[in-house]
């Protein structure tokens, strides 16, 4: 079990080498990375839950990446932080002509990862909207990259995984099998997350998947 922490604590690692300026918006284990994982939290709202979310992720991954896959680190990736407007690029993001600064911010920080996990809630048994809209921001920043999902509400965020692993698709993620859910009455508290054993091992199972499909991709992602 995690000691409880409060979600919306402003625990800091220490900094990784993200695009420069991003500091604020990216943060890591501190280890020295052949390759990145982003930690993307899509909720936004006042009070929410995801941040100590990420924080247990990055708790219970970090030590098994360290040990298991030496040369991967995790870094969080606040959606919230990066205070994307509502779509507002006048092309699509197919053509990758980024007009605007919060674009090109966000685009070099999803392109500097070579992988993903998304803490996502469930809101009306969907992702969010500020996370779908930060997807549909970019296209070939997230190609050929897997990815992990972590949901949490009343029914452990099932159904918002569902619908995110069709969103995923579309921009080419490949998103692994294992997934790992929480519930707001079992796992989550004002403390933080106080997840069972078995919920632990299933965070390290996915980032097993996710380390060995980052590795299976990469030569998709070479220049």
């Amino acid at each position: 079990m995690t000691s409880p922490r409060h979600p919306n604590s402003p625990r800091r690692a220490p900094s990784i080498s993200f695009p420069a300026g991003d500091d604020a918006a990216c943060r890591g284990d501190g280890s020295a990375a052949t390759a990145r994982l982003g930690v993307v939290v899509g909720s936004t709202r006042p009070g929410r839950r995801g941040p100590g979310v990420a924080d247990w992720l990055l708790d219970v991954g970090s030590a098994h990446l360290r040990s298991s896959w030496p040369g991967f680190s995790l870094a969080i990736l606040d959606v919230a932080r990066f205070e994307l407007p509502l779509l507002d690029e006048p092309t699509p993001a197919a053509l990758g002509s980024y007009t605007h600064v919060h674009t090109r911010r966000w685009a070099a920080a999803i392109g500097a990862c070579d992988g993903f996990v998304f803490v996502t809630p469930e809101y009306n048994r969907s992702l969010p909207g500020a996370l779908k809209n930060a997807i549909d921001y970019l296209f070939a920043e997230w190609h050929d990259k897997a990815a992990g999902l972590v949901g949490y509400g009343a029914s452990g965020g099932v159904r918002a995984l569902e619908h995110l692993r069709q969103v995923l698709a579309e921009v080419k993620v490949a998103d692994v099998r294992t997934a790992v859910t929480l519930s707001l009455a079992d796992d989550l508290s004002d403390g933080g997350v106080a997840a069972r054993p078995h919920q632990c091992e299933q965070a390290r199972r996915m980032l097993d998947e996710v380390a060995s499909w980052t590795r299976a991709l990469e030569p998709l992602r070479s220049p």
